[in-house]
């Protein structure tokens, strides 16, 4: 007797790869955009600096106003935020080189995110109860 040939057996099936992003809302995604954000935040915040401080060549009285115009507590508040940007993108940046340039980088890319996390906490909890103190009169 013999055995009837049977058909080629296939490739067990593949699942397909997501489409769009391969984060899906992960932490390296949310880190991804925060560094975009903070990153844009701090270069319009320069390109203003950089604005407002010529004035002092064109008008120093103008340059007065405008630094005046600064001093409120909303103003304190943004600060408060760019330094916030500062701190997360400057952090942040140190891991991304870590992710680029190390071999392990992409083993322990979550971790060191929460190491940055951490890191930016105690650094702001530093920083905000004096600023603010200073914001609002406090000092």
């Amino acid at each position: 007797m013999s055995a009837a040939p049977t058909a080629p057996s296939s490739p067990p099936a593949r699942k397909k790869a997501p489409v769009g992003t391969l984060y899906r809302g992960r932490e390296g995604m949310w880190s991804w955009v925060a560094h975009r954000v903070t990153g844009v935040a701090i270069f319009f915040f320069l390109l203003v600096h950089v604005l407002d401080t010529s004035l002092v060549r064109v008008s120093p009285e103008a340059y007065n106003d405008v630094i005046g115009t600064y001093k409120n507590p909303i103003m304190g508040l943004g600060e408060a935020g760019l330094v916030a940007a500062i701190v997360f993108h400057a952090f942040n940046g140190i891991r991304i080189i870590l992710v680029d340039f190390w071999a392990k980088g992409p083993k322990y890319q979550r971790v060191m995110l929460w190491i940055v996390l951490g890191l930016f906490v105690v650094t702001m909890a530093g920083f905000l109860p004096r600023h603010l103190m200073h914001v609002f009169g406090g000092e």
